[in-house]
């Protein structure tokens, strides 16, 4: 490893442009890329893959952080430490509530933290909440692009595929009642480390099923649906658009 990379990421200390998207997915991330000018490799490692280019001038680093709150959390905090000043996760979800279908688009504005990695970093009672000013600017770049998105709360938990009934398993028809969005795995994840760091954060996200009725399995989850690609490519024009606003 060399002195000016980090130790898990590989991403080269100080090449970190002060705006970034943030996606589970490394293909996602080649998406985010394509999009951008001049757009080059700057690490490769693990599920952490990085590029960096401009939009509309503005440069704009883009890195894959993988599934679950522990490993997301390393990404977020090396890309901290590598330059970043402003994050924006571009990710999927499952609905909570009945009428958020595959494709419709959430702007997190908070998270349940129901993750080990946010029990062993911050107290307990710790908010994980999206950077207000970040979030008003994502939403007003969807509502400027002509969609809609939901604005509030989503669950992050550790947990895919349904186990046993645990006692720290969220109850989806309780979260739902209270108002919460979808769930997903990483946003509390993102929130906490910003709070910490002092790096404004916010999510854009996609609805790629509702979970509602029927929690998640190998026969229900359908990421592939066209209808989330094409949501997807407009949640990427968001989070751009957000950042070029909030630079």
């Amino acid at each position: 490893m060399s002195q000016h990379e980090l130790p898990i990421t590989g991403l080269p200390i100080g090449q970190v442009s002060p705006s970034v998207i943030v996606c589970g997915d490394p293909a996602r991330a080649e998406r985010v890329a394509a999009r951008l000018d001049g757009a080059t490799l700057l690490s490769d490692r693990r599920e952490y893959r990085a590029y960096r280019g401009h939009s509309d001038g503005l440069p704009i680093t883009v890195c894959s952080h993988g599934i679950g709150a522990p490993g997301a959390a390393i990404a977020f905090e090396e890309l901290i430490a590598a330059g970043a000043r402003r994050i924006i996760r571009v990710g999927t979800c499952g609905g909570l509530q009945p009428d958020l279908a595959a494709g419709d688009l959430i702007v997190a504005t908070a998270a349940v933290q129901n993750t080990g990695y946010g029990r062993e970093t911050v107290p307990d009672g710790y908010p994980a909440a999206a950077d207000p000013a970040l979030t008003l600017a994502l939403a007003r770049a969807v509502t400027d692009t002509g969609h809609a998105a939901r604005r509030g709360i989503v669950l992050s938990r550790d947990n895919f595929y349904a186990g046993v009934a645990a006692p720290a398993a969220p109850d989806y028809r309780t979260l739902s009642a209270a108002r919460v969005l979808a769930v997903e795995m990483e946003c509390a994840a993102l929130f906490l480390v910003g709070a910490l760091r002092d790096v404004p954060t916010a999510a854009i996200l996609v609805v790629d099923g509702n979970v509602l009725a029927v929690g998640e399995s190998f026969e229900t989850y359908q990421p592939g649906q066209p209808v989330v690609a094409g949501s997807v490519a407009t949640a990427i024009d968001c989070a751009l658009a957000a950042l070029r606003s909030a630079s």
